[in-house]
């Protein structure tokens, strides 16, 4: 016995064939294409009693099969002479028997008429023939068999689609094709690489998933106390913060199996068919426990239930949040299985999935700020090669407002251009170009525009640059350009300020900013452009966000009609009456064109420096801060030890416009 465990290989289990359902239908497929392709052997081209006889008096046929009941004959040519009757055959000659057959009438006497036939041809040539009567019965079943086993086949898959999709209990073999079955990808132990260290700059999310680290690797530490061991997670934050790879950081560190699903792959067209997968994925968790289930883009499934069912409601989506909430609440305490969930949508949820004791925690995975963007820059660097100038501290400074998936995307589009240009190593401009090339997009020098079109361009980009660099609160400008990049026919990049929350004064300056463009063509010009586009979305954004939703209007007073649940958008009436409503217009048009006026005004007081930057920029097409500070001079709320970076935020103009970095307006 000894000697025989020895010699077995470790972790090897006898191969167990195990009954599933699909073989049956295996098996009537198999027995309805036979029944189709070998009914009566070869496919027999009819022919006339007369032709028949031709052929037999030339010696060409070998057999002839009469069935007597049938009135039937069936031909057998002779091989030698297959090839004479090609053209009755389409050109492709049969390679099964009967080739021909022919029909007769009842009063055909067959020995008669066969024996004639025979006696006028030599004894070598002539025809084999045979007279049989076939059996009713066998005819009979050979006609019905092909329709049973249609039957039984219909019956079979909709047994097992009810069973398995419909009505089925857990561990069900997953419904016809195991359409029922969890999709959910199996890392097995040990097979996640993924650990702490390639997580960077998610200081308080890193902080949080490490207890559910230390959870599952000493649960006794937390039980002896009586403590329960948290059931589930779930990581919110914006989209590319890292919410993923926090969750296989955590399978990583902790090396146990990790299972990882996306919301979406529980919904399908069939009737429960999300139910049966959820199931199938909670009993896989089970029997691999201590194990990690990660569901991603939860909100796809776990979107709040509609109180009135039949309105814009999805039976089959409730049918599979409600098992999953049943699943949720079915494991116990000690079960070793922990459920990590990660959206970007957490307002929309159903309350009762966001509950204690199906999602104990929320852990917010935020932005990055500055230390972070440096520590994720370090990450994705490592496989780099950098040239000797390229700083990080400078990078991380220059991407205010980026994600983790930003800052990859930076570092691959660097590496992109730098072996576009031949180089060798990635310098620190192949970086900056890359900021620009995602944020603005790509540089389109060979773009059409005439030179009246340029000059207003200039102006306006102008107008943008003379304003912020003006103003106090407004984000300090690093460069201006009138080359087209993406849709837009100009952009500036500004250095937004970081601020963990902003004033009203402040954003008071940040929209005189953004209409700088518009009152500097109405001011050298006379006229106004389309160009403005996206400016004027920014500004009626933040003045409606300013007065309906921060309570920074005197008239509207200290109320909010922002709803942070997110179930504003699918009501039907607003929060307020007609009455406010009005009155919240009003007051936002007051504000922009106060805002408007007074971007007029400082143009005004400035037009020589305005038109000064303006020729600037039609002659070199690209004006930095440095010029800005010949014109104007220095800002004076500027401390002397920043030093301006080259590249940053970027915002367009011609009705496009990158997104804020600062907090979220509306």
């Amino acid at each position: 016995m000894s000697d025989n465990k020895s010699n077995t290989p470790r972790g090897n289990k006898p191969i167990k064939i195990r009954f599933n359902i699909s073989w049956i239908y295996f098996i009537l497929l198999i027995a309805i294409g036979w029944m189709f392709f070998n009914q009566g052997g070869a496919n027999p081209q009819k022919e006339e009693w007369a032709d028949v006889q031709k052929q037999w008096l030339a010696g060409d046929i070998k057999e002839v099969v009469f069935i007597r009941n049938e009135y039937e004959g069936r031909v057998t040519m002779r091989p030698e002479r297959l090839e004479k009757y090609a053209d009755k055959f389409a050109g492709k000659v049969p390679e099964k028997s009967p080739h021909f057959v022919f029909l007769v009438s009842g009063s055909f006497n067959a020995e008669e008429m066969f024996g004639e036939l025979n006696a006028q041809l030599p004894e070598d040539r002539q025809v084999k023939v045979v007279i049989e009567n076939h059996e009713s019965w066998w005819s009979v079943l050979e006609w019905l068999i092909f329709p049973l086993l249609l039957i039984l086949m219909w019956v079979f898959m909709f047994r097992g689609m009810n069973r398995n999709m419909g009505g089925g209990g857990p561990g069900g073999p997953g419904g016809i094709f195991n359409v029922g079955k969890s999709t959910g990808k199996l890392a097995e132990k040990g097979d996640t690489q993924v650990t702490f260290k390639d997580v960077a700059g998610l200081y308080g999310a890193k902080d949080e998933v490490m207890e559910i680290v230390d959870f599952l690797k000493n649960p006794k530490k937390y039980t002896a106390l009586g403590g329960k061991i948290p059931k589930g997670a779930l990581l919110v934050g914006p989209p590319g913060t890292g919410k993923t790879l926090l969750a296989k950081a955590v399978a990583g560190e902790a090396n146990v199996p990790f299972f990882s699903i996306s919301g979406s792959d529980f919904v399908e067209m069939f009737v429960g068919v999300g139910a049966s997968r959820v199931r199938d994925l909670f009993r896989q968790a089970k029997e691999k426990a201590p194990c990690i289930v990660f569901i991603d883009e939860i909100d796809a499934v776990g979107r709040a239930r509609s109180k009135n069912g039949g309105f814009s409601s999805n039976d089959e989506r409730e049918n599979t949040l409600n098992q999953l909430l049943t699943e949720m609440d079915g494991f116990g305490t000690n079960s070793g299985v922990i459920i990590l969930a990660a959206t970007n949508r957490a307002d929309i949820l159903d309350k009762a999935l966001m509950r204690a004791g199906r999602f104990d925690r929320q852990i917010y995975v935020e932005l990055p700020d500055l230390i972070g963007r440096k520590e994720i820059f370090e990450v994705h660097m490592r496989k780099l090669k950098l040239a000797d100038d390229v700083d990080k501290e400078f990078l991380a400074k220059q991407t205010p407002g980026f994600s983790g998936a930003d800052i990859a995307n930076v570092c691959n589009e660097a590496a992109l251009i730098a072996a576009r240009r031949n180089k060798e190593s990635i310098e620190k401009q192949d970086f900056l170009d890359a900021i620009d090339r995602i944020v603005g997009g790509l540089e389109k020098k060979n773009k059409v525009i005439t030179d009246s079109e340029k000059k207003v361009i200039a102006f306006h980009e102008a107008g943008h640059a003379t304003t912020s660099w003006l103003l106090e609160f407004a984000h300090p400008l690093v460069k201006v350009t009138i080359v087209p990049r993406g849709k837009a026919l100009g952009a500036a990049w500004y250095l937004p300020n970081e601020r963990q929350i902003t004033t009203k004064e402040q954003m008071y300056h940040e929209m005189i900013a953004t209409l700088g463009g518009r009152a500097a063509e109405q001011l050298i010009f006379g006229h106004i452009s389309t160009g403005a586009l996206s400016d004027l979305e920014k500004v009626t954004k933040q003045a409606t966000a300013m007065i309906a939703y921060y309570g920074l209007d005197e008239r509207i007073g200290n109320r909010s009609y922002y709803d942070s649940t997110g179930q504003q958008d699918y009501a039907l009436t607003k929060p307020f009456s007609e009455k406010t409503a009005e009155i919240i217009d009003e007051q936002v048009s007051k504000l922009i064109e106060s805002a408007y006026q007074e971007a007029l005004r400082i143009l005004g007081e400035n037009i020589d420096g305005l038109t000064q930057l303006a020729n600037k920029l039609i002659d070199k097409e690209v004006v930095f801060g440095d010029d800005l500070e010949m014109i104007f001079g220095k800002r004076p709320w500027v401390k002397e030890e920043i030093d301006f970076p080259k590249e940053s935020q970027q915002t367009t103009d011609n009705g496009q416009q990158s997104e804020s970095t600062e907090e979220n307006l509306v």
